[in-house]
């Protein structure tokens, strides 16, 4: 399959347009679901709720364990010698007396089977920094964290993607940034992308394929192979874990067929976490205990935010898509097809620290967060773009993946949207249509008390959410930390408002034909103290 592009507004069709209300559709009709069946049948609506609820607390359970398990191993990662370990892949020797992982052992044998593969030395890294109209303040921290890494620097290509549109302050910072750090690289640039180019939304997608592109033709000049370079996209304010470089080149170079493989980092959303108001808290730290369950849920995984590819990939892919706001996630499914359906997701457990959402003022932060979840939950127009190309176009892909994947694709969607709702407020249904009936009066109250066991489970988030902290700013007081605690009875608000009404917003558009033209960029600012106080600075 060569035929990988959204297809634009005018050739979309009938199909098409259906698999994109379908989501919402189904959104929908699930939420009224319970109020019909309460109208017919109080047994029939009662069983529902009840099954519905249950299996969701069947699910926090597993849920848990993960993360408890995903963090045990985060941990361990992060703490690996991963610079020693690449040199004793490539020598094919570990010295007498370390301690190794026994799978280093494993993979150190499983290389030697196949000399053809690539091997640390030979490999290139580049750090593609996507930027639209960031501060120097913001996008300083993340060169910086570059170049602390445990990986040779002069082995990293970085690029810093940015927007004309952002105007002439923002090339100014990325110009001097480059000749500032430039020289610590093997190689750096700064690619302005151009506005106004045929066929692109306005969005990230169109900048970091422009500048791959010319990535390509630096990589051309200098003859260096593009199966021996993996590319990571990094926002502005995105800064890779210490270890990050060093384990992804670990992974990439033991994996044998590497042009198949997409490598997913975990999102940490903890850089401000401490400046950040206590919704947002509530969120980005929801958001990251959620990344950290799915780097053990591989059949789930997906590019998501940071994640990296052999530039041979995505020249095979022609890059990211220009045509969606939701390029890091359209991103697998645009390499799923291309390759007939031989792609995977291979996690690296180290962080990518990420900011959390926060502008200049209280408001602006709340409708800034609201404004990224909407960005994300339009990741539902994938559903029709996955029914086209998987039922409705020729390829080679076994049908049991194409429906089992196209069913996990859907309901992650409306569980998104719907889940929230229902299980907060489902169990009052009953009782409005049949106020004198026992089952349903008593709904209410056996809800709560499941409810009140699987409240249980956020020991796992709060426990991973401190483990996870960075070190308090002196300019907190220590009192900051009983907050950290007492903004989780945000939780059901948080969930409410902004996962599930974000969701039911992009639905409801994409029903509609009411499609985003733009990418909206989420307001970064930073948190400063001078001797006029604390104070945030866009």
């Amino acid at each position: 399959m060569t035929d990988i592009e959204i297809p634009l507004q005018a050739e979309k069709t009938k199909k098409y347009r259906f698999f994109e209300i379908l989501p919402g559709l189904l959104s929908w009709s699930l939420l009224l679901f319970p109020f019909i069946l309460s109208y017919f049948s109080v047994t029939l609506a009662v069983v529902f709720i009840l099954g519905y609820l249950l299996l969701w607390f069947v699910r926090s359970i597993g849920i848990d364990i993960r993360a408890f398990q995903g963090y045990k191993i985060m941990k361990l990662h992060k703490s690996l010698d991963w610079k020693s370990m690449l040199i004793e892949l490539q020598s094919g020797l570990v010295p007498e007396g370390l301690e190794r992982p026994k799978w280093h052992y494993s993979n150190i044998e499983r290389l030697a089977k196949y000399p053809e593969a690539s091997r640390p030395d030979d490999l290139y890294q580049v750090a593609l920094v996507a930027i639209y109209n960031e501060s120097r303040d913001v996008l300083e921290p993340t060169i910086k964290s570059i170049l602390k890494s445990n990986y040779d620097s002069k082995k990293i290509i970085l690029v810093i993607a940015y927007e004309q549109r952002g105007g002439p302050r923002t090339e100014q910072v990325s110009n001097e940034l480059i000749k500032e750090y430039g020289d610590k690289f093997y190689h750096a640039m700064a690619v302005k992308h151009p506005v106004n180019m045929p066929n692109e939304i306005i969005g990230k997608g169109g900048n970091i394929t422009y500048a791959a592109k010319e990535l390509k033709k630096f990589l051309e000049k200098k003859k260096i192979d593009p199966i021996k370079v993996t590319v990571t996209t990094l926002d502005a304010d995105n800064r890779p874990d210490e270890n990050y470089f060093a384990a992804l080149a670990y992974t990439y170079v033991c994996c044998i067929d590497p042009t198949h493989i997409s490598f997913q980092p975990i999102p940490m959303y903890t850089n401000n976490i401490w400046d950040v108001p206590a919704p947002m808290r509530v969120i980005a730290t929801g958001n990251s205990f959620w990344n950290v369950v799915l780097s053990l849920r591989t059949h789930m995984l997906r590019n998501f935010s940071s994640h990296a590819q052999s530039m041979k990939s995505l020249i095979d892919t022609d890059y990211w898509s220009t045509r969606t706001i939701v390029e890091d996630g359209h991103q697998f499914w645009r390499t799923y097809f291309r390759y007939d359906g031989n792609h995977k997701v291979y996690p690296i457990y180290t962080p990518i620290y990420q900011d959390a959402v926060l502008s200049d003022t209280y408001v602006k932060t709340l409708k800034a967060q609201f404004i990224q979840l909407r960005r994300w939950t339009y990741g539902a127009s994938d559903v029709s773009y996955f029914a086209q190309k998987a039922f409705f176009t020729k390829n080679k892909i076994p049908k049991f993946d194409t429906i089992f994947k196209f069913l996990r694709l859907l309901e992650g969607h409306v569980t998104w949207a719907v889940a929230p709702i229902l299980l907060a407020f489902s169990a009052f249904i009953p009782v409005l249509f049949h106020p004198q009936n026992y089952a349903a009066n008593e709904l209410p109250l056996l809800v709560s008390r499941i409810q009140t066991l699987a409240l249980a489970g956020i020991i796992a988030t709060l426990f991973i959410s401190f483990k996870t902290l960075p070190p308090k700013p002196s300019y907190y007081k220590a009192h900051r930390n009983i907050f950290m605690i007492l903004q989780w009875v945000y939780l059901p608000v948080t969930t409410i408002v902004y996962s599930s009404l974000s969701a039911f917003y992009s639905q409801t558009r994409l029903m509609f034909g009411l499609y985003y033209d733009k990418f909206d960029t989420t307001d970064k600012a930073v948190v400063v103290k001078s001797e006029k106080g604390i104070k945030r600075e866009s």
